[in-house]
């Protein structure tokens, strides 16, 4: 029976043999970067690869200190190290003791290039981007049935507002043929009806995120009817469906956010706005129904009713003032003043004197329209032979008969010529 050996036996054994060989010992590797990751510790992590494979590596904080810039990712470089095996992990890795920069990587280099083409053509201008609704009831998702991003996006969007529907489109966001599940979950989605579609997945290397790099993904962002919020990888990842979509969120739950309002909220808003309303419209029925006193009050007064009882408090008023005129005499006529006869008659005078005073301006009133005062001023009146008056002498003709009144009497008359007078 062969003999057994313990996982830790067999790293163990590979790492000894690692490090007796005189290439893995010490050796220059070239690749493009990716998964940087700066450790609090000052350790620099990473993913060194080319076309073909990966290696993962590690640079520690006591050989990254002297690195006169910042490692990136899509970066190419060159590293001077060693290879060797990490026990925990199992896996062999770069142990890295410098790293010299050569260049951006050739993912790097087509992104820039599609960024620079796709700015020119016009996809990334304000003027194209469509504003995200403010209260939305339908919520379309493209990403990964599983993972952290629709999880995030999910739980975010319930805690926000839980009568939003979610519609998800479970697309494949790495690998072969990811951009194409992208491009058909944002069409399915567009034609489906909802407010605002989330494009987007969680963070990675930008190779894993390169779906959402692609031109045909970036168009169909761009050509949605519906409002499409990018949220790709981290806050400082950035890809070119970020710059064709109507909004960039940082990461997808920032994207649940933005695309989900607060119902509480918006609750809370509704309730104050219907409590201003009733507060307004209360002030306007108080007002209205002063003015409806007000009018109630105006009628009341003029009611025949009403005017009736004013004037015969009038009419009271005048009684009682003459019944004291009338004592007021009785007192003088009985202290020799004036008999009762004398007070009648002084009464039926002062009466006749006012009643011809109104008689003399209405007669002269009357006088100023009367027609034989006109006369007496020279005018003439002229009356056709059925006695209608005549002021137009177009509507004479010659042989027409004419009574003429003046001051003095009339004269008939046969109309002869008819001219027309200048003024």
């Amino acid at each position: 029976m062969s003999k057994v050996y313990s996982v830790s036996q067999i790293t163990q054994y590979l790492k000894n043999i690692f490090s007796r060989d005189v290439v893995l010992s010490s050796l220059t590797v070239s690749g493009e970067l990716s998964n940087v990751k700066y450790h609090g510790s000052g350790h620099i992590y990473f993913t060194v690869k080319d076309s073909g494979a990966s290696l993962s590596g590690v640079m520690f904080a006591s050989s990254a200190s002297g690195l006169t810039f910042r490692l990136e990712d899509g970066m190419k470089v060159e590293i001077e190290g060693r290879i060797g095996i990490y026990d925990r992990g199992g896996s062999y890795q770069i142990y890295a003791e410098k790293i010299r920069k050569q260049g951006k990587g050739e993912l790097y280099e087509r992104f820039l290039k599609l960024k620079a083409e796709l700015e020119d053509r016009g996809m990334f201008a304000d003027e194209y981007k469509q504003p995200v609704p403010e209260y939305i009831s339908r919520l379309g998702v493209v990403t990964a049935s599983t993972g952290a991003a629709v999880r995030d996006i999910i739980n975010i969007t319930k805690r926000r507002n839980p009568y939003v529907e979610i519609v998800l489109y479970p697309a494949k966001v790495q690998g072969d043929g990811a951009a194409e599940s992208v491009v058909k979950g944002i069409e399915i989605l567009d034609k489906a009806g909802v407010d605002v579609i989330i494009a987007g997945r969680g963070g990675g290397s930008i190779e894993d995120l390169w779906a959402f790099n692609e031109l045909i993904v970036a168009e169909a962002v761009f050509n949605s009817k519906t409002p499409v919020i990018s949220a790709v990888g981290h806050e400082t990842d950035f890809t070119i469906a970020d710059f064709a979509a109507d909004l960039r969120a940082p990461t997808p739950s920032a994207a649940a956010e933005l695309a989900v309002f607060e119902y509480r909220a918006f609750l809370a808003k509704t309730e104050k706005g219907e409590a201003d309303l009733r507060r307004i419209m209360d002030s306007h029925i108080k007002t209205a129904r002063l003015k409806l006193k007000g009018a109630e009050a105006e009628l009341k007064k003029r009611r025949p009713d009403n005017v009736i009882a004013e004037k015969k408090l009038h009419l009271a008023e005048l009684d009682n003032k003459m019944r004291f005129l009338m004592r007021e005499s009785l007192i003088r006529a009985r202290d020799g003043v004036f008999d009762r006869q004398s007070l009648i008659k002084g009464g039926m005078q002062r009466l006749i004197t006012d009643r011809r005073q109104r008689m003399a301006i209405y007669a002269e009133r009357m006088k100023g329209v009367s027609p034989l005062e006109k006369l007496s001023q020279g005018y003439s009146y002229v009356v056709d032979e059925k006695g209608c008056n005549v002021s137009d002498a177009s509507l004479l003709k010659k042989g027409d008969i004419i009574n003429i009144y003046m001051k003095n009497g009339k004269v008939r008359a046969d109309v002869k010529e008819i001219g027309k007078t200048e003024y």
